[in-house]
């Protein structure tokens, strides 16, 4: 691997880390920063839906400026920026300056996320995308493990603020670093006009959706979410009309009108969606009906963030042998499977073989799922393929929470939402089959004029 590449995949991996990490341990600080600043639960819910709502509306739009102007430079902003903000929080005097910095950090966050993807997919080879994807998503999954027990140790210890400072010094020397990838250039030679009108459509869509879903666990169904609900719809509309006949449209038709790359995003939500939706359940079932302390809860979960990041590296060695669709349908169906053993699941081992199957299903999954969104796309479009795939695994859990949230308001226990977060994952599989054995396809690799015709492996 030359230089240049494992810089790309440092900047990459450890930009992803740091995203990811920020939201496991803001989690354990919330409750000590509720009452250290005197906040309101609306209050602290907002440092994190202030955040989710700035980064559902931006993330496809943010992709396709870098693809304009290289991913690289938003990546440095982005994580320059991501830095900075996480230091303000850390200083906030208030709870409102917490919310007003997060929304902030949103932003910022949007703009790095699909940078990660977007530079991998210009430095790298097609056939060579598996394993920096698999090295990605595993330490994705080991952030997610790790973070709940830092924030944790620093919550307990220097105090909630330490949280945010955590991020600080990794983001300004990786955005600096950044700054010096030379490479192959991502951007295009004559640039296409910036879609404005149709990334407003789609971030007040998104932003109407994704704010509905977050408030539904603590509000239930009420007017205004079914009115947030209809106005998510109506702009939803109103943007795929505009696209339809705008000449520069944000998202161009070579990646939207790839069944493939549908497919691929249906299983990214489908398979947060049930992941998130059976981590909601399975809290209160083993703390609230079995009466377990959340370690003895992390201990029976552990096997699920194991498998997840044992997977990543199996899936990079599975997409070569056995393809993208066999894959990717396999891993959905033992990720229903996982869910059905906690469904019925009463003892030690039933949990940690159901957890172990449900991180084992989701690691594979998104390791092939996204290595074929990326992989389709263009490098003149990487960054929207990286914008699509990260709405869709920032859309996913919200949604997930707020099916389980509203079966398990039905007075069935755990039980009906558990199968039902299966059938999401089952339905998952089904749009899997979309998904090619083999496939002839456009690649370009980053030079002008360098498309062409290659068969390859699915």
């Amino acid at each position: 691997m030359s230089g240049h590449r494992a810089l790309t995949l440092t900047c990459s991996v450890v930009g992803a880390v740091i995203v990811a990490l920020d939201g496991t341990v803001l989690t354990v600080a919330q409750p000590t920063l509720q009452r250290d600043l005197g906040a309101s639960f609306a209050q602290v819910q907002w440092t994190s839906t202030g955040y989710l709502i700035a980064v559902a509306g931006l993330l496809v739009f943010s992709g396709r400026l870098g693809d304009r102007y290289g991913h690289q430079r938003l990546f440095a902003l982005g994580m320059l920026g991501f830095g900075v903000t996480s230091a303000g929080i850390g200083l906030a005097p208030g709870v409102g300056w917490v919310i007003g910095l997060r929304v902030l950090q949103g932003v910022f966050g949007a703009l790095l996320q699909p940078a990660t993807l977007g530079m991998l997919r210009a430095a790298f080879p097609p056939d060579r995308l598996r394993m920096p994807i698999a090295v990605r998503t595993g330490a994705i999954g080991l952030a997610a493990a790790a973070g709940p027990v830092l924030g944790g140790a620093l919550v307990a210890g220097p105090g909630w603020r330490a949280v945010f400072f955590l991020n600080v010094v990794p983001a300004l020397v990786l955005g600096l670093l950044a700054l010096t990838l030379r490479g192959p250039r991502d951007r295009q030679s004559s640039p296409v006009r910036l879609d404005v009108p149709g990334a407003l459509l789609l971030a007040v869509t998104l932003a109407c959706l994704v704010h509905t879903l977050v408030t539904l666990p603590n509000d239930g169904w009420t007017t205004a979410s079914a009115l947030g609900l209809v106005a998510a719809a109506v702009a939803g509309a109103a943007f795929v009309q505009h696209e339809r006949r705008t000449a520069s449209p944000l998202v161009p038709p070579g990646v939207v009108g790839s069944a493939a790359v549908g497919s691929a995003l249906a299983m990214l939500v489908a398979a947060s969606a049930a992941l998130n939706g059976t981590l909601f359940v399975a809290t209160f079932l083993l703390q609230d009906t079995l009466g377990l302390d959340p370690v003895h809860m992390a201990l029976l979960s552990l096997p699920l963030a194991a498998l997840m990041i044992v997977a990543a590296p199996g899936c990079a060695v599975l997409l070569r042998r056995a393809g993208a669709r066999r894959t990717s349908v396999a891993a959905m169906t033992v990720l229903a499977a996982g869910i059905l053993v906690l469904a019925r699941a009463s003892g030690t081992v039933g949990f940690c073989t159901g957890f172990a199957l449900v991180g084992a299903g989701f690691g594979t999954v998104m390791v092939a799922a996204t290595h074929v969104v990326v992989r389709q796309a263009a490098v003149g479009s990487a960054g929207v393929a990286g914008g699509l795939q990260q709405t869709a695994m920032n859309v996913g859990p919200v949604l997930g929470v707020a099916v389980a949230t509203t079966l398990m308001g039905l007075g069935h226990g755990h039980g009906l939402p558990l199968v039902v977060l299966a059938m999401v994952a089952v339905a998952g599989a089904v749009a899997g089959r979309a998904l090619p054995e083999r496939s002839t396809e456009t690649i370009n690799h980053g030079q002008q004029g360098a498309n062409a015709r290659v068969p390859e492996r699915r």
